[in-house]
């Protein structure tokens, strides 16, 4: 089943959350009607590779061209429409960024995965409860409603300004026309009933300007606590919400409607500030004692000069068309002793894909390490490499309707590695950093790391088998997690761990931590077995104890996948069956690695798998995936050719041998102090048998079953799992 099937099963509650996030990203029709060939597409790879998102691109859209002339056939005249200006959107946003819809696509899809797995899973972690509280949206149509009610404000304000200026002319005319009369006429009784009426609308004016000001005021402490209070803790929780989404956690939207707010209180911010600017122009006209514009003006301009450079800070405000380029540089750790080489100024464009946004792109920045200076010893300390925490800063300098502001931004922390080998120990500081520090800047965090609850992490580590190989963990496989962590324990939840024991220090009688074993792991799924995980036929996290719980009432053939507890990125199958006397036995094999995976699909281990009996007949033990799934069902759609027999030599192999394939074959020691026999190791199938007697001779035979033998120190019921390229030479 696709998962885009998968998708469309779930419960209203969760379908509603994958809609809010394709409003947001990614047309869903074009995901609908392009499900398989989409979900076939290395996205993830094509981010971050440009002629393979160009490629992706150009292909996307031949897709959809043969959507529209099916559709066309059909005459849906509603869906031609639709397809058509989806095209064109998609040409248009993307022809000169494909690795930007590259990353969108692959952000669809992982979130499917986590919306799937978080719908498995019998209860929400304490973290994604956290994030989806129901306040979190009460609190955001507040701000909505309030940023609104500024707006309206500050609109209404401005017709007050209007109707203050007309006053003023008004004023203006009739006091330069008694100006204007003879001294004889001024002392007319006409003329003093004009000066009554010239006192009174002074008063009058008095009494608007303090008004307007008033209002401006208000508006001034409305946006004062709107912007420190609710839009700060907007800003903040998204912002906690991105470094979780930056391990695995949900993607939540909502940016958008962010730089909303943010612009539009800017907007009303600045129509203030126009407003007052206006109020100056009226003073030089006319000023007088106790004039509240020359009271209260300074003030509230130096008070909306503020508001807007903090606003601008936020980095969330939609600016105008500029008649300038915005030039941004990047540096790296300020004081610390790195430097970025290559281009590192470069200019901001309109990124139409990104809601218009300002945006700029740094392709071929290179960190290097400056030089320790005389005397100095360089970067000597307690911590590793993948410890040490760096941050790329931004800055640039923005300059609108008069006021000039300089901006700053940092990323979340990175690690810098010089070797692939330290990417498992950087991951892991990305994924302790982001789970227990919300301050972006503290680049110390590793000299004292904090301690994690056990219930956080293991919500963490779901995300990234959600996000990485698409099916999270469900409480059983948590479970195990937590006793390889902590050991036996009656509850996990008050439990607190540390950098040290999930990063640093071995597992119990290992030769490696917790951290290096999980995430060798998720490299073997990745690689070699991810349809049958995503599919939930690996059970994968259950201890040797526990299989033997599950399997023990089962039928004989019954068997389980799991991973290996001693070898790094391993799998292994363990099937039960029954002695003669009906004692219930269980057998585990060698675990399978990525070398030997990449000579062999699992699925074709599991389908064509033998083990030799004490008559020399090989037999597949395995019958039923666990609990009663049987082998063929689970695992035919997998199958990449047809049951491994080998055939005769054709006239167009090689001269001199027999054809060679790989054949997954154990022999069972239930004694393993009796001596081997050639015919008790025999590693082959009956086919491969029957071909070695054929051409080679009884001695050639002999040597090559001893080649293949096993060890001798192997447990009683645990087979000896044989993996052989048979290459031999006629003689």
């Amino acid at each position: 089943m696709s998962q885009w099937s998968q998708v469309q099963q779930l419960e209203i509650k969760f379908l509603e959350q994958v809609d809010q996030f394709y409003d947001d990203n990614f047309p869903m029709e074009v995901r609908h009607l392009l499900a398989q060939w989409i979900e076939s597409q290395d996205w993830e790879a094509a981010s971050n590779n440009e002629p393979m998102a160009t490629i992706l691109l150009q292909n996307l859209l031949i897709q959809l061209d043969e959507q529209l002339d099916r559709v066309s056939q059909e005459k849906n005249l509603l869906l031609i429409h639709n397809l058509k200006r989806i095209r064109k959107l998609l040409q248009g946003k993307y022809h000169g960024n494909p690795m930007h819809i590259a990353v969108i696509i692959s952000n669809c899809l992982r979130e499917e995965r986590r919306i799937l797995a978080a719908a498995s899973m019998p209860v929400q972690g304490p973290l994604e409860k956290q994030l989806q509280n129901s306040v979190v949206s009460e609190r955001q149509r507040n701000v909505e409603h309030k940023v609104s009610a500024i707006k309206n404000s500050a609109q209404m304000t401005e017709q007050d300004v209007k109707y203050l200026e007309d006053l003023q002319e008004e004023f203006d005319f009739r006091y330069k026309t008694i100006q204007s009369l003879e001294q004889g006429d001024k002392n007319s009784v006409l003329m003093k009933q004009e000066m009554v009426m010239l006192q009174e609308m002074l008063n009058t004016l008095d009494y608007k300007r303090k008004e307007v000001l008033n209002k401006m005021t208000q508006v001034i402490n409305e946006s004062d606590v709107l912007m420190n209070n609710m839009l700060l803790e907007e800003l903040l929780d998204w912002k906690r919400r991105q470094q979780i989404a930056c391990i695995g956690g949900p993607l939540h939207s909502g940016l958008d409607q962010l730089q909303n707010c943010f612009t539009l209180l800017a907007e009303s911010l600045f129509q203030v500030r126009r407003q007052l600017e206006k109020l100056d122009e009226l003073l030089t006209k006319l000023t007088y004692d106790g004039d509240p514009i020359l009271l209260q003006r300074p003030h509230l301009l130096e008070r909306v000069n503020f508001l807007l450079y903090n606003l601008f800070r936020r980095l969330l405000i939609k600016l105008p068309e500029l008649n300038y380029q915005i030039r941004v540089k990047a540096t790296i750790d300020n004081n610390r002793r790195f430097v970025l080489c290559g281009t590192h100024v470069k200019a901001m464009n309109m990124d139409e894909s990104a809601n218009g946004s300002l945006s700029v792109e740094f392709r071929h920045l290179q960190p290097k390490e400056m030089k320790s200076s005389a005397g100095s010893k360089g970067n000597e300390g307690p911590q590793m490499v993948t410890e040490e925490l760096h941050s790329i800063s931004f800055e640039t300098q923005v300059s609108l309707y008069g006021l000039t502001v300089d901006l700053e931004t940092s990323s979340l922390p990175v690690v810098m590695i010089s070797n692939v080998s330290q990417l498992p120990n950087a991951w892991a500081s990305i994924i302790w950093y982001n789970l227990l520090s919300k301050d972006s800047q503290n680049l110390g965090f590793f000299n004292n790391p904090p301690t994690a609850t056990l219930s956080q992490l293991l919500e963490v580590l779901s995300w990234q088998f959600s996000s990485y190989v698409g099916r999270g963990l469900n409480s059983e496989q948590l479970n195990m997690l937590a006793e390889k962590l902590m050991g036996q324990q009656i509850s996990y939840n008050d439990y607190q761990l540390s950098w040290a024991k999930f990063c640093k220090e071995h597992l119990p009688g290992k030769s490696f931590t917790f951290w290096v074993w999980l995430e060798a792991i998720l490299d073997l799924i990745k690689k070699h077995i991810l349809p049958l995980w995503i599919d939930g036929y690996i059970m994968g996290f259950v201890s040797k104890e526990k299989e033997r719980v599950l399997l023990r009432d089962k039928m004989p053939g019954t068997f389980l996948l799991r991973f290996s507890e001693s070898n790094l990125g391993g799998i292994t199958f363990t099937w039960v069956d029954q002695s003669e006397n009906g004692e219930v036995r269980f057998h585990s094999v060698e675990p399978y690695n990525k070398g030997r995976l990449t000579a062999l699909p699992f699925a074709d281990i599991l389908r064509d798998y033998k083990v030799i009996l004490a008559d020399n007949v090989p037999e597949n033990p395995l019958k039923y995936l666990y609990p009663d799934i049987p082998k063929d069902k689970a695992f035919g759609k997998y199958y990449s050719s047809q049951p491994n027999e080998v055939s005769r030599p054709t006239e167009g192999g090689v001269k001199g041998y027999v054809p060679a394939v790989f054949i997954p074959i154990s022999k069972i020691l239930y004694d393993s102090t009796d001596p081997h026999s050639p015919s008790d190791l025999l590693p082959m199938s009956p086919s491969v048998y029957a071909v070695l007697t054929e051409h080679l001779s009884p001695t050639v035979i002999e040597t090559a079953n001893f080649a293949m033998q096993g060890s001798q120190n192997s447990m009683q019921g645990s087979p000896i799992c044989v993996h052989t390229l048979i290459k031999l030479q006629h003689p």
